[in-house]
């Protein structure tokens, strides 16, 4: 069996590409299967003709007031797709100073992949012009542009344009911002860049801008599926796209789609004079071989923000049940503590009953004791009952219930005597009765409790009956 190291050896000797992560990306895309990767991709040489890339750029030079943001030419590999030699893929690494221009926008690459014909590319074409390992300490060629000044050359471009073509109804509506903006302007929109280097002094330039840019139907293709983008290589921002993209000749179109790593890839690339239906052609094969992948990107995106909302409702109903769960809760809590309140004022009061009860027991028993006492010490008072003789009363008491008693006093005795005899019986309670004779009736109250029974006249005999006092 063939190890990696042999087959990224064999794959890097068949097809010449020297960049060991880019065929590592390349097998990895076709499951290590050398021969199928071998067969889709293989090195193009540029054609004889039109388009081919000559050595020298006659027709481009440095903008004079940014000589010192010249930058050097990128080593690049070139692939083209299997049946579709009209289409090239290239990963190209941006300056520094392009980036900077574009606050560094796509460095945060929306990930619309380099996916073509089950292929993934992600091939880095190296830092241009940014050798920090560099001799020449008076190197300007990271120099920064600031933000500004890549918006205002927009500016100038589309101005100038339309100055020169602006009596032709249609024409690609170029954006008037800086490269990096315009490219993430196309990342959010989920379309291609559409970009044109206008070389002012080229003698093809006048001709292909009015007969093939501004032609109508071009110019709708490009406005309906494009971002489209102009810079003229007079200014800055133009001139190191050039560099970039080794534009060769003008006029100059490409097709460009967003990568990582502060890369872009450029799908295709025309250069020279071109007829609107060549054009059309060209864009035409560029927008369907890339409209599945920008599909399946934009397919994705609106996945993440679907899955992103339903998490954020599923976080929010989340949310909203625990605090549910936690009204709840401390509802339940609150009814805890009250039953336990009102459990603990129950017992306190269960318990203040049980206490005064006992207290009244109590009560009841000492007064029960002290009245039994002083029914004792009231029998004691009485003495023994005397024999019958002259100076000896008998008293018969007729109680409320029926009952009947009668006993012999001394005729000196006080009427209290009375009173302390029927008290010691237990049948009344003690002072809540008076003693009365019916025939004459007689009531002895208070007033005659010191008289004697003689006194009284009561002696020798007397019947008296018990009247409760009322409870008034």
């Amino acid at each position: 069996m063939v190890d990696v190291a042999d087959m990224l050896s064999y794959f890097q000797a068949i097809t010449g590409i020297e960049d060991l992560d880019l065929c590592t990306e390349i097998l990895q895309a076709h499951g290590w299967d050398l021969e199928l990767a071998v067969s889709l991709f293989a090195p193009v040489n540029p054609p004889d003709g039109s388009n081919a890339t000559p050595s020298a750029r006659p027709d481009v030079e440095p903008p004079s007031s940014s000589g010192s943001d010249q930058v050097e030419e990128p080593s690049s590999t070139v692939l083209a797709v299997a049946g579709r030699p009209s289409l090239t893929w290239r990963l190209v690494t941006l300056p520094v100073s392009v980036i900077s221009g574009g606050l560094g926008l796509i460095s945060g690459a929306v990930g619309l992949g380099m996916r073509i014909t089950g292929g993934v590319l992600s091939h880095s074409l190296g830092a241009i012009g940014m050798d920090s390992s560099s001799d020449r300490p008076d190197d300007t060629s990271a120099r920064l542009i600031p933000v500004s000044a890549a918006a205002t050359e927009a500016v100038d471009f589309v101005a100038a344009f339309d100055r020169e073509y602006g009596s032709i109804p249609t024409r690609p509506n170029f954006v008037s911002e800086g490269f990096m903006d315009a490219l993430q302007r196309s990342r959010d929109a989920y379309k291609l860049l559409f970009l044109y280097l206008h070389s002012p002094d080229h003698p093809d330039t006048p001709v292909f801008c009015e007969r093939t840019l501004c032609n109508e139907e071009v110019a709708a293709f490009v406005n309906d599926n494009f971002v489209p983008w102009g810079g003229s290589i007079r200014a800055s921002e133009g001139f190191k796209m050039s560099n970039s993209l080794k534009a060769s000749r003008f006029p100059f179109c490409a097709v460009i789609m967003a990568a990582a790593n502060q890369r872009i890839a450029l799908l295709q690339q025309v250069e020279g004079p071109k007829t609107p239906v060549e054009m059309l052609m060209f864009l035409q094969a560029v927008f369907e071989e890339s409209a599945p992948v920008l599909d399946s990107a934009r397919r994705d995106a609106e996945e993440r923000i679907n899955n992103m909302r339903l998490r954020e409702e599923q976080n929010a109903a989340y949310r909203a049940a625990l605090e549910v769960d936690q009204a709840k809760e401390r509802r339940r809590k609150e009814e805890q503590e009250q039953l336990a309140r009102e459990a603990a004022e129950a017992e306190r009061k269960l318990k203040e009953e049980e206490e005064a009860c006992l207290r009244a027991e109590q009560e009841a028993a000492d007064k029960a004791a002290a009245i039994a006492k002083l029914r004792e010490e009231k029998a004691l008072s009485l003495g023994a009952e005397p024999d019958k003789g002259p100076d000896v009363t008998r008293v018969l008491v007729r109680f409320p219930a029926g009952q009947r008693k009668e006993r012999r006093f001394r005729c000196d005795a006080a009427v209290q005597s009375l009173y302390d005899y029927a008290d010691s019986l237990g049948y009344l309670e003690i002072g809540n009765y008076t003693l009365v004779s019916n025939f004459p009736r007689v009531i002895y109250g208070s007033d005659k409790l010191s008289l004697t029974l003689k006194e009284a006249g009561l002696h020798p005999q007397a019947s008296l009956f018990v009247e409760l006092n009322s409870s008034d």
